[in-house]
């Protein structure tokens, strides 16, 4: 006959289990998360530096203030 362990241990060490499989799951599906959200900014990323590179053809060097649209030229530093 085999030797087993009490029931209680036993409940404990299947609930401590079932936890720690939810845990790791829950763990994978939000670096799953994590992974469309880093494409996703490296996409917007990529969008961004499209329409910048049109809007310097357009304007120039500028910093645009987002609050009201106006811009002005950007001041190149001189090397010293």
């Amino acid at each position: 006959m085999k030797k087993k362990i009490k029931k209680e241990h036993l409940e404990t060490i299947t609930k401590q289990q079932s936890e720690l499989s939810r845990i790791l799951s829950d763990i994978g599906m939000l670096e799953a998360q994590k992974h469309a959200a880093l494409h996703s900014i490296a996409t917007l990323n990529e969008d961004i530096n499209k329409v910048k590179s049109e809007l310097e053809k357009e304007y120039g060097k500028v910093n645009i203030d987002l609050s009201d649209g106006s811009y002005e030229p950007v001041k190149e530093l001189e090397n010293v």
